[in-house]
């Protein structure tokens, strides 16, 4: 999936280059954005990666809308479909966050225009300095017709996962689709983003790394929002969970907290660190995040505390293959078909 940044669609099935294509448009600064166009392949299943540089200083002067996918009000977010240079385009259009460092300069530097008042009420519309009203833009291009249906807005459905669905429908659905995690194995082995890891256990049964993710921007601790990934390969999910991995998880969940602690000052209270099923890659990865924050993902049907996590084996040792899970997908995501083909759904 390409970047959303504070939005991203984690029910939305990405593959694993478009995870790749994510992290590389997200690490560029939100100035330098419009600035650049990424170019996927159109099978949009891995294969060389190509970003051209636009020589103009709005490669957006051109665009050409065709529709709009989507739009949060919530998010302050927008998806808009159209076309670039006679190419399929997406264009996604977020306003960043209002940081507490610019909140001084956009009471002194900004100018009001009042629209209402009414006795001790009133409301204006601000128009802050230039530097601070920034609009995140992301470009894909060509966009492929994937694209478009994943930022399309869709129904999601809550899928009911036994054991035996895992065994006769997920896991060969996993397995056909080989999705790399080549990206990933750059992180561990330092091929790329050492510069971005907070803090690495290097043990290569317990160890992690511990890195931001790109949904957070790095400038506020209210919308903390760090990845753990474990050196020991071979865990896709939940599911390949068992008691032998209590170790590699006890180990993250309290080294995870301490390094937050000392980087961030904020204690083991204030976190909400958990797990997702299904994944968005299939790699062992757990998620810390502020607790407050609204993060992509931690909803109930698809969030699962580390904590609980880690009783549950110890309660019993195969609790995650034998229990019943249950997860949303999208309308056009292909596991969600394969539900419907066995009469899941």
């Amino acid at each position: 999936m390409v970047p959303i940044d504070n939005l991203w669609l984690e029910s939305a099935d990405p593959s694993m280059a478009d995870m790749a294509a994510k992290r590389e448009l997200d690490s560029v600064q939100p100035d330098e954005l419009v600035h650049k166009v990424k170019r996927t392949e159109a099978d949009n299943e891995g294969g060389p990666e190509v970003v051209k540089e636009s020589g103009s200083g709005n490669i957006l002067s051109d665009f050409q809308i065709s529709a709009v996918l989507s739009d949060s009000a919530r998010e302050k977010s927008i998806f808009i479909h159209g076309k670039l240079a006679d190419q399929e385009a997406v264009v996604i259009l977020e306003k960043t966050p209002i940081r507490e460092d610019t909140l001084g300069e956009i009471f002194s530097g900004s100018r009001l225009t009042l629209d209402l008042r009414n006795d001790i009420y009133s409301t204006y519309r601000l128009q802050a300095p230039p530097h601070i009203n920034e609009i995140k833009t992301t470009v894909v291009c060509p966009a492929t017709q994937k694209h478009i249906n994943k930022y399309q807005r869709q129904q999601s459905f809550l899928l009911e996962e036994t054991w035996g669905d895992y065994q006769s429908i997920t896991l060969p659905y996993i397995e056909k689709q080989s999705f790399s995690v080549q990206w990933v194995y750059n992180i561990l082995e330092k091929k790329a983003e050492a510069e971005r890891i907070v803090y690495e256990d290097p043990d290569p049964e317990v160890g992690f790394v511990l890195l931001p993710d790109f949904k957070w921007d790095q400038k506020q601790v209210d919308d903390l929002y760090l990845i753990a990934i474990t050196h020991r390969r071979g865990i896709r999910s939940l599911r390949d969970l068992s008691s032998e991995h209590v170790p590699l998880l006890q180990n993250l969940f309290q080294k995870g907290k301490e390094a937050i602690l000392q980087r961030y000052n904020l204690s083991a209270s204030e976190l909400r660190v958990h797990l997702h099923y299904q994944p968005s890659y299939y790699h062992l990865h757990v998620h810390f995040t502020k607790l407050g924050y609204e993060a992509p993902g931690c909803g109930v049907e698809r969030a699962h505390l580390l904590a609980d996590v880690i009783q549950n084996l110890l309660s019993d040792p195969y609790y995650y293959k034998t229990r019943t899970l249950y997860f949303p997908l999208r309308a056009d995501n292909g596991l969600l078909s394969k539900f419907k083909e066995a009469g899941r759904l």
